[in-house]
């Protein structure tokens, strides 16, 4: 039977191919949809929990915990998982945050007036002065402050409803450069499901001067009134990896593009991906600021992903979402809305994906799909549907039958045997040294208990009269049609 289902699914499976045929595009030049949802909002703070022992007076504990937001910008999500890429700055702060915790309980305390800035600082009074400087790290044995420092990093995805609290992130592995990569993984890894969108990496990054880019992120947390940014850009002449990077430039020279976009990395694009023309993956990542906007390239992703030990992958979103995203760019709209409501079954709130499927349901039968124009301009002789549909169920048939023949030849002998009519010839010999077959006639009834059973010169074996079915020394009960043995 196991054979025979999928026997089934198979011949199943080529009746959907032969009667739907599907036709396969390419993704058209200058996606950004591919990498957008894998976009995500990225806030640090430096958390400080700090307690002062004031001895200036009578001994106290004063305690305080101050929260120091050093970064913001944007990260790519590579593994559904919720691994990021990014730059060190948005995962490292090297502002010293202890003496600046230091500088603001001191002052809040004994009334004083401390810069609440990262410096040491002086007081004229003598004995408060001297406890000021043992609050300041590092710590001693004279120490009148015992501080801890940790590193909060949020997430926020570009879901609807907005996630108010994101997901945390700690740092796993980053370069020694404020722009240098990063990889932050989730405190609390997702389980149990799909998980998140991801962004393909390329390969390389484009050689050619000029080459057309896009640069995706926000500029503030993910909600109803702020939506990713997306920007285009031109690679520039230079290297993409060490002090400098890739410089973008404009090829027309209409726009200074590292003043654009470094004006928008200053704003919370920072560390957005460079996505490239070709196939719509990220090719780097944005840095620098000001006027001088730069990117590093793929390779010091890669790099960073291979020294934290974790993998670039994509998941069942991702193909899904490909999937749909390849119908909707060719104008294929009435198949590319389905493909949509899959992805948003896997990961409800999928921004990209929703506005995507409102679009797709809108123009689905008009003028503009694809899909009903082909159907509109096929000429009146074409080849119909139903040779297709006639050859699958010849198929089918021939599948089924083929089955049944191979199930008749695995039946037991038993079986088979009773299922011929019977042999002509003489009639059965009674003979003590003959077994004694009863087979039944219409109407259906069952033979007194005292004939049962015929044994043959071994009465170990024995045969039901009721059915012919051979029996063990053991059976009680025939285990073909059920009459019982005795005799």
């Amino acid at each position: 039977m196991a054979r025979l289902r999928a026997l089934a699914s198979g011949v199943a499976a080529a009746l959907v191919l032969v009667a739907i045929p599907v036709a396969a595009h390419e993704h058209p030049s200058g996606i950004t949809d591919l990498v957008s949802p894998a976009v995500v909002r990225l806030e640090a703070v430096s958390h400080v929990e700090i307690t002062l022992l004031d001895h200036v007076g009578r001994l106290k504990h004063v305690e305080r915990s101050y929260n120091f937001p050093f970064a913001e910008g944007t990260g790519t999500v590579v593994n559904p998982d919720g691994s990021v890429v990014a730059l060190r700055r948005l995962a490292v702060n090297d502002d010293d945050v202890a003496v600046r915790a230091a500088n603001t309980i001191f002052a809040e305390h004994h009334d004083v007036r401390i810069p609440a800035d990262d410096k040491k600082h002086k007081l004229s009074d003598d004995l408060l002065d001297r406890h000021l400087q043992d609050c300041y790290p590092p710590k001693s044995e004279t120490a009148t402050c015992i501080i801890d420092v940790t590193t909060e990093i949020t997430a926020f995805p570009n879901v609807s409803p907005a996630s108010a609290d994101g997901y945390k992130l700690k740092l796993a592995k980053a370069g020694p450069k404020p722009d240098s990569a990063a990889l932050l993984v989730p405190l609390d890894p997702v389980t149990g499901s799909v998980g998140m969108p991801t962004a393909p990496l390329a390969d390389k990054v484009p050689e050619q001067q000029g080459s057309p880019t896009s640069v995706a992120g926000f500029l503030g947390r993910p909600g109803p009134k702020t939506t990713h940014t997306v920007e285009i850009a031109h690679l520039g002449k230079g290297g993409t990896s060490g002090d400098t990077g890739r410089p973008f430039s404009d090829p027309e020279k209409k726009v200074d593009e590292p003043v654009k976009l470094g004006g928008l990395a200053d704003k919370g694009m920072i560390g957005a991906p460079v996505i490239g023309d070709k196939d719509g993956h990220v090719i780097g990542l944005l840095v620098g600021g000001g006027d001088q906007a730069r990117m590093i390239g793929v390779r010091e992703i890669t790099k960073i992903l291979t020294e934290a030990g974790v993998e670039a992958r994509r998941g069942a979103i991702d193909t899904a979402f490909e999937a749909a995203l390849t119908r909707y760019h060719t104008n294929y709209f009435t198949e590319a809305a389905p493909g949509f409501q899959r992805v948003l079954e896997l990961y409800p709130g999928n921004v990209v994906a929703a506005e995507l499927l409102k679009t797709s349901l809108a123009k689905r039968g008009g003028p503009e799909d694809q899909g009903t124009r082909e159907a509109a301009a096929a000429p009146a002789g074409s080849t119909p549907l139903w040779p297709f549909l006639l050859a699958a169920a010849i198929l089918f048939v021939a599948a089924g039958g083929g089955a049944y023949l191979l199930w008749r030849r695995r039946a037991p002998e038993g079986v088979t045997a009773l299922a011929q009519p019977p042999a002509a010839g003489p009639p059965l010999d009674d003979g003590a040294h003959q077994t004694v077959v009863v087979r039944r006639s219409p109407p259906f009834h069952v033979a007194p208990q005292q004939q049962q059973v015929m044994t043959a010169p071994d009465p170990a074996i024995k045969y039901c009269t009721s059915c012919g079915m051979k029996l063990g020394p053991a059976h009680r009960f025939c285990g073909y049609c059920g009459h019982p043995t005795e005799t």
